[in-house]
């Protein structure tokens, strides 16, 4: 994934550095969109992805290749830059893996999972590369920074079962981790999985005295070295410097979003009660939770538009 290119002025590089450090410390966090990007998806070694893959699926078999399966999900969504990334690849015995990022609180991430599992599937059957007795096996993973569901454990892999708890079909699985619910010490760290989750959780947030001894097996040495700010080439500082100043745009404008929503429920409750008139302006402010001047600013609305 390395590579370089010149152009950059020493302003511009100056800028880049800037952000980088402001952004994060010497480790991108894995779970942004670039950390995503250059572990997950790096296509030029997929050593990470196919060890995490492997641990997230609770795999005894290697999985020795993995093909990116490009535009699975195009036009299905419009919120690339909400905090959610998808990949998918295909391995060498055509199970095919979803990959799902979110950083938010969401509730109704299953829904989502489910509705991406089930394009997938609809997609393999269009096609017509199937029989119904050698259907290719279909992994829906999720990787949350907030909890969502009311069990546990970190990592639930749930598929088809009956109402005693036995299972129907294993063809298509659902894989959750969410980071919110790891809180194990490095010294309690024994599995893979334990070491890819508690390096998606801390790695950011690392000095480099206190490295883990795992963090120097091959296969999250060659990810940590890519999210290494210091080894960042001055392209890769370019893009990195691009998309955490999108990111932020993007957090901006949704953050506004959500205020003006709060903002017109607000006006809507406040309006109800102005007409209704059984309220002072105070107790309107006070069961609403907002200042009286607001209150004012909607009553003089009203009077306008009357």
């Amino acid at each position: 994934m390395r590579s370089d290119r010149a152009g950059l002025t020493t302003v511009e590089s100056a800028l880049i550095e800037y952000l980088c450090r402001m952004e994060t410390g010497i480790y991108i966090p894995i779970i942004s969109d670039y950390g995503f990007k250059a572990t997950f998806g790096n296509e030029a070694d997929s050593l990470f992805l196919r060890t995490a893959l492997q641990a997230l699926i609770k795999s005894e078999t290697p999985i020795r290749e993995v093909r990116f399966d490009k535009n699975v999900f195009e036009a299905l969504t419009i919120d690339s830059r909400s905090g959610i990334f998808d990949l998918a690849c295909t391995d060498e015995n055509g199970s095919q893996f979803i990959v799902e990022m979110q950083l938010g609180l969401a509730p109704h991430f299953v829904q989502r999972m489910k509705f991406y599992a089930l394009h997938k599937f609809n997609t393999v059957v269009e096609r017509g590369e199937f029989d119904y007795a050698n259907l290719p096996k279909i992994y829906a993973i999720a990787i949350l920074a907030k909890s969502i569901l009311p069990t546990a454990h970190f990592h639930t892999v749930a598929n088809l079962r009956s109402e005693a708890g036995e299972i129907i079909d294993t063809q298509m699985t659902f894989i959750t981790v969410e980071l919110a619910k790891f809180n194990k010490l490095v010294t309690e760290i024994e599995t893979v999985l334990d070491k890819l989750v508690y390096t998606m959780k801390t790695l950011h947030t690392t000095e480099p005295t206190q490295y883990p001894a795992f963090w120097n097996e091959e296969w999250l040495k060659r990810a940590i070295d890519e999210l290494d700010t210091r080894k960042m080439t001055t392209e890769e500082r370019a893009y990195f410097a691009r998309v955490t100043a999108a990111n932020a745009e993007a957090v901006k404008a949704e953050k506004q979003k959500i205020r003006e929503a709060v903002e017109q429920k607000e006006i809507q409750a406040i309006t109800k009660a102005l007409k209704g008139g059984k309220l002072t302006i105070e107790e309107i402010a006070e069961y609403n939770g907002t200042s009286v001047d607001f209150v004012l600013e909607v009553q003089r609305s009203l009077s306008k538009n009357s």
